[in-house]
């Protein structure tokens, strides 16, 4: 990146992806760990911890990873979307044991066989779930079954959750019940208080060999802090951009103005994660790709590649930022075709692969709620009946990809998105699902339709870089579980 050099840094201060140097212990997140390093220890039952997207979960997971006790294996789930029988597997592949193709019964047996094998030599086994909230009922029941696992009063396998407060929602399910009962911790990571923005900002500086004086001014801070609502991710990104315009400016000193100007390029909105932090939602916003224009030549022929069709010598400076995103001007299509939908003029719907999406018959639901304030002949209007009819059609087991769902309706703030999803040319794969939330309307927003959570966990990576580097990405089962939005 090209200003480490300028404030003297050895890497990125505000990489979005995990990396356990990167750890901030401070607002009781060294407190959640120590916590659950013990629970895992000596405690029985299965674990939640819970959190909004970009608060610090993935970080804690791969941090747990590395603070467990060497007589303590673990199998950590990236991938949530498995099915039963691919979770079984992956466990025992986890443990070196070699089931591929055997029966479920035989897998199963010869896994608590291993499991007493292991307690007998003072070694327990413990199954960490990341995006926990996107996994399948069946898969999480399943794993309810594993955890029953025991010899004489004492339990062979560990649980641990980790997921977005949806994963509270599917748990709240009847059918979830004995699992929920099972849950005997729960730790929930909340959002950074202003009090501790400054410490989590100079910790992430000098882990990243910065060795001068505070950097950011407490009014720039106070900015950071009200603007992220202290959900770290949001944190970082602005942090970053924040860093980039002060190095543009040939300045040392991170001030107000500079995070202004990264908070123009992001325009992120106030989420008021404070009223109800347990079931905050990602709020729309839209990244703009405001160019900072410098007269440098270096500069320009640094970034001349990332700012293809920007004209005159604007380069236009892209920084993840959840959840809406503004595409530089580029009209070709992604990389990839999901197995989804096609769009037809003046918002005639196609469901072009949905029969060979899945063989299941199609769950029949009531038609969506009009929203109020969306034009009859607007493009959020025609996504809004593609939806519909996906929602009609898409057979049972069908998954989708959320890439961000809004606290509220904004048809403005929607139609801008969706303008340069068609930018992009991937506009026939987005729908628009009409949800509540805290009782107010809101939107949710899916990419394509797969026949399930295999193909569309293979299908993330495929995303336009645009959404993969706005967005987390997470699993969306359009099954007969989800009768309503």
């Amino acid at each position: 990146m090209m200003y480490l050099e300028h404030f003297g840094l050895d890497e990125p201060p505000f990489k979005i992806t995990p990396v356990t140097d990167f750890f901030f212990s401070g607002a009781n997140r060294g407190e959640i760990l120590d916590a659950l390093v013990y629970a895992i220890s000596d405690g029985e039952g299965i674990v939640k911890i819970s959190g909004e997207v970009g608060s610090g979960k993935t970080m804690l997971c791969r941090m747990l990873l590395d603070k467990l006790p060497t007589n303590i294996k673990a199998i950590y789930l990236a991938n949530p979307s498995m099915s039963r029988d691919e979770m079984l597997y992956a466990i025992c592949d986890r443990l070196q044991l070699d089931l591929e193709g055997k029966r479920i019964s035989v897998i199963l047996q010869t896994l608590q066989n291993h499991l007493e094998i292991m307690y007998e030599r003072g070694e327990r086994a413990v199954v960490l779930v990341d995006e926990a909230h996107a996994m399948p009922l069946e898969t999480l029941e399943e794993l309810r079954l594993l955890y029953n696992l025991q010899v004489g009063k004492h339990k062979l396998l560990q649980i641990v959750l980790f997921g977005q407060p949806e994963l509270d929602e599917k748990l709240a399910q009847t059918n979830m019940r004995q699992l929920k009962d099972r849950i005997v911790h729960h730790f929930t990571i909340l959002p950074l208080s202003q009090k501790f923005i400054h410490d989590y900002l100079m910790f992430r500086m000098r882990a990243a060999g910065y060795k001068g004086p505070d950097i950011f001014t407490p009014e720039a801070e106070k900015m950071i802090g009200k603007a992220s609502q202290g959900l770290l991710r949001r944190v970082n990104i602005l942090a970053d951009k924040a860093l980039l315009a002060a190095f543009v400016e040939n300045t040392h000193a991170i001030e107000a103005r500079h995070v202004q100007a990264a908070l123009r390029d992001s325009e992120m909105m106030p989420m008021n994660p404070w009223a109800n932090r347990k079931q905050v939602g990602i709020v729309g916003g839209m990244l703009l790709l405001a160019a900072i224009f410098v007269g440098v030549g270096w500069f320009l022929n640094q970034e001349g590649e990332a700012a293809a069709g920007q004209k005159g010598g604007a380069v236009a400076v892209v920084t993840a930022v959840p959840p809406v995103v503004t595409v530089a001007a580029a009209d070709t299509p992604a990389a990839s075709t999901t197995p989804a939908t096609q769009a037809v003029a003046a918002g005639e719907v196609a469901i072009s692969t949905v029969a060979s999406v899945a063989a299941s018959s199609p769950v029949q639901r009531p038609p969506f709620p009009q929203v109020s304030g969306v034009s009859a002949n607007s493009r959020l209007q025609q996504r809004l009946d593609a939806t519909q009819l996906l929602w009609n059609t898409a057979p049972r087991g069908a998954v989708s990809i959320q890439l961000f769902y809004t606290e509220s309706v904004q048809p403005t703030r929607m139609e801008g998105f969706l303008q340069r999803a068609n930018k992009l040319g991937v506009l026939d794969e987005i729908y628009v699902l009409p949800i509540r939330l805290q009782g107010r309307d809101a939107f949710r927003v899916l990419y394509g339709v797969y026949a399930g959570g295999k193909e569309a966990r293979a299908a993330i990576p495929q995303l336009p870089q645009r959404y993969l580097d706005a967005f987390a990405p997470t699993l969306y089962l359009l099954d007969d579980s989800q009768s309503t939005p």
